[in-house]
C-alpha cells in the first residue's frame, strides 16, 4: 500500500494521522493503548511481538493494533520510520 493510499484510507474511517520514528535497537515493553492504531512502515523495519506471534514489518507493510491488544515493539540496527493512524474507541464507528 502507498503512502498515500493509507492515509486516505485512515481518513475516510476517521483516524488521526502521526508520523513517528523509533531509534535503533528499542525494545518497548509490553503494553496496550487505549485507541484504535494503524501503522504504515515507510523506512527500516519493526518487530511486532502479539503474545508468542513475532511479526516483521518492513517498507509498505502495514498492521492494525485494536484498542487494549498487548504487544511489544523491537527495532534493529535500522530503526523504523511510520506513519500511524490513531482513533479513539470513544468515536463513531466509520467502516469498521
Amino acid at each position: 500500500m502507498t503512502r498515500g493510499e493509507f492515509e486516505a484510507e485512515l481518513r475516510r474511517e476517521g483516524y488521526e494521522i502521526h508520523e513517528g520514528e523509533i531509534k535503533p535497537n528499542e525494545h518497548r515493553q509490553p503494553h496496550a493503548h487505549g485507541y484504535d492504531a494503524r501503522v504504515l512502515v515507510l523506512d527500516g523495519s519493526i518487530t511486532m511481538v502479539f503474545g508468542k506471534d513475532r511479526i516483521e514489518y518492513r517498507p509498505g507493510d502495514s498492521c492494525s493494533v485494536p484498542a487494549g491488544t498487548v504487544h511489544e515493539e523491537h527495532t534493529e540496527a535500522d530503526g523504523v520510520r511510520y506513519l500511524s493512524g490513531r482513533r479513539s474507541v470513544s468515536s463513531p464507528a466509520v467502516a469498521r
